[in-house]
């Protein structure tokens, strides 16, 4: 008799999936001897399959400048962006929305990360988690709402926890996005993103390339959102939150950088404009109050160029934002 956890297991796998014919189940010909390489073969044969993984995601760019559309849109209509998965997709999920808040000044409510199991599922796997639909329809309708984009995360491109959110964040009237290693996944959505990388070398561990190829993605829909959102200045990353040493040091070379006035200077009007490197360059660069800059920022729709667009630019600083 099959041990009871086992029997549940079984009894929520939908039997219309043929588990073993799924492009992420399938054994690598280069590792059938795995165990038998050198440390060092085993290393090249790694580093060879991921760069596969990067050949796979230039070949969906097209795809993920579509996403990207999507998600700049309902961000810009005060929709939020959330990150759904289960395992390592639902990991790299939760990293990418947890870095958002740093790096681009977001709320935790406008990026967020819905895992298969819930937080606990973050640090100790719960894999039974993303079979369950009742459930995850449940929390759908408790989390997500009309204007959201939503991206399922799902490597093998059958997870029933991905597919349950996704169908229900479209009946709710947000936008889908799937990110999948899977050119024939079922699960639907506006904009599929197939990275296609091929068998793993352990075969069924999508921790590995399919996990490096989702991350690669993650950071261009992120970073590609925000920068046509306004939250960079070229490679600058003008919307930090200077929340530690390294940070504020880093926010304090960004005005230093744009505005052209001494490391004092700097640090005062990041002082004055109570952490806001945006508003310290345009109070630097305008001469003006905190209130003053937050109204240009705000005319200019959180733009730091826009917003400067009356200040002239150093001609050094200018060619080196346009390239």
């Amino acid at each position: 008799m099959q041990p009871k956890s086992t029997r549940a297991i079984l009894h929520v796998m939908p039997r219309a999936i043929r588990y073993r014919q799924l492009p992420t189940e399938q054994s690598h010909p280069q590792s059938v001897s795995l165990d038998r390489l050198s440390t060092l073969q085993l290393l090249q044969l790694m580093h060879r399959e991921d760069q596969q993984a990067v050949r796979a995601v230039g070949r969906q760019l097209a795809q993920v400048a579509k996403a990207i559309a999507l998600i700049e849109a309902s961000l810009r209509h005060r929709g939020r962006l959330i990150f759904v998965g289960a395992g390592t997709s639902g990991r790299l999920g939760v990293i990418e929305a947890a870095e958002c808040p740093p790096t681009f000044r977001t709320t935790p409510s406008q990026v967020q990360a819905i895992m298969a199991g819930g937080p606990r599922a973050v640090l100790r796997s719960r894999e039974g988690a993303e079979d369950a639909r009742a459930s995850t329809q449940a929390m759908a309708r408790r989390r997500i709402r009309a204007g959201d984009a939503v991206v399922g995360i799902t490597a093998s491109g059958v997870t029933p926890f991905v597919d349950a959110a996704l169908r229900a964040a479209t009946r709710r009237g947000a936008a889908t996005i799937l990110v999948t290693c899977h050119a024939r996944a079922p699960i639907p959505a506006d904009v599929r993103i197939a990275v296609v990388v091929g068998p793993e070398l352990l075969a069924g561990s999508t921790r590995l390339k399919a996990g490096t190829a989702t991350k690669l993605i993650l950071n261009m829909l992120t970073l590609g959102a925000m920068a046509r959102l306004g939250k960079t200045y070229g490679s600058l990353m003008v919307d930090v939150r200077p929340t530690s040493r390294k940070l504020t040091a880093r926010a304090i070379a960004i005005i230093q950088l744009v505005t052209h006035v001494s490391p004092r200077v700097a640090a005062a009007r990041l002082r004055a404009a109570r952490g806001n490197v945006k508003a310290a360059i345009v109070m630097a660069s305008h001469h003006v109050s905190l209130v003053a800059a937050r109204r240009r920022l705000s005319h200019a729709h959180g733009s730091l160029r826009k917003a400067l667009s009356s200040q002239p630019l150093n001609h050094s600083i200018t060619q080196s934002l346009n390239h």
